[in-house]
């Protein structure tokens, strides 16, 4: 099958960064699907990998975790799933991605893609959807609301206007009662948070508590930080109410966490690949959550956060997504299909 990989980890401007590749067609067995991959999208997770974890002396690491395809075949332990299903997921990062023409995913962590979008339009979705959705309902602990619900609660979400930002706005806007603030600094990525339905919109590139004071809406109750955790920890301590809630995705070196003792603060950090890294007992409630992004997107309640489309899955194309990305400008995601 065909496949895009690195033997070494190097710059992407460097052409053995990400290079074309055959390899063998793997085989199903137990609870993992078969999956031909039919589109995929790139994250920041692709290049944080490719640049830090070389694979074992002339072996091919293939990475990716982001896909839509159609199950070709099932393992003997499969329940939920069978060959001819279409579906999309984010995968495993302890094991081979999508960058390939086949690939090996444990049902558990596999949802059926969405009716109403093409292949493309749903492989932006699914890591994002799940870091979005663990954000909000298992660390800040939002308690889902019908549509049209309004509750007291006000969610900031800085770099909002990037995948798992995009993602958030979305779901907190229809299965929350929420009121969202979302920092953006750029006129473009300011309309892209508008249109995802953003109630506020503020600039995190200037200082952030006199901005939202300005709104005249209470006190912040939770925060999503989706970038530069430790550029603005003491704002997020500042304007918080007592027993706020931070939730983080990225990694700073370091946080001086005694800041949160005064209003009996939390800080919690979601990582979407530890229940498959530890094969966690409620690993199923990865697919369970894909399957209700599915429905809220066929109902009309989401869209897809596609930003740009760069053609077909090979080596040459995700050496321009992982350029793009690690300029850290995107907006939106970035996608690939077909080989």
């Amino acid at each position: 099958m065909k496949a895009i990989g690195y033997k070494k980890s190097l710059p992407v401007s460097n052409p053995e960064s990400l290079i074309d590749v055959e390899l063998p067609q793997p085989v199903a067995t137990g609870r993992d699907l078969l999956i031909k991959v039919k589109a995929i999208a790139v994250n920041p997770a692709d290049y944080k990998v490719r640049a830090s974890m070389p694979p074992a002396n002339g072996e091919v690491k293939v990475i990716g975790w982001d896909a839509v395809g159609e199950v070709v075949a099932t393992g003997d332990a499969v329940t939920a799933f069978k060959p001819g299903d279409a579906v999309y997921y984010a995968g495993d990062i302890t094991r081979p991605g999508s960058n390939a023409e086949f690939q090996l995913v444990d049902e558990r962590i596999v949802g059926f893609k969405p009716q109403s979008l093409n292949d493309a339009e749903a492989a932006a979705l699914p890591l994002t959807a799940i870091t979005a959705y663990e954000l909000l309902f298992e660390h800040l602990n939002i308690v889902k609301q019908a549509a049209g619900a309004k509750t007291d609660e006000v969610i900031l979400v800085t770099g909002a206007a990037g995948g798992v930002g995009s993602i958030f706005i979305q779901l907190a806007k229809a299965i929350t009662g929420a009121t969202v603030i979302a920092t953006a600094s750029r006129e473009s990525s300011q309309a892209w948070v508008k249109k995802l339905g953003a109630d506020y919109v503020v600039d995190h590139t200037k200082p952030l508590p006199a901005q939202i004071d300005a709104l005249n809406i209470g006190s912040v109750t939770h925060i999503a930080s989706l970038h530069s955790t430790d550029t603005y920890f003491e704002a997020y301590t500042e304007v918080l109410a007592p027993f706020g809630k931070i939730a983080m995705i990225d990694d700073p070196e370091s946080l001086d966490v005694s800041k949160l003792k005064m209003k009996s603060l939390s800080l919690h950090w979601e990582f979407m690949f530890a229940r498959s890294m530890f094969n966690a007992k409620d690993l199923i409630e990865q697919s369970k959550l894909l399957n209700h992004v599915a429905e809220l997107i066929d109902q009309g309640y989401i869209q897809t956060t596609i930003g740009k489309n760069l053609g077909t899955i090979n080596a040459a194309n995700l050496r321009i997504a992982h350029e793009e990305l690690e300029a850290g400008k995107s907006i939106g995601k970035i996608v690939l299909e077909g080989f």
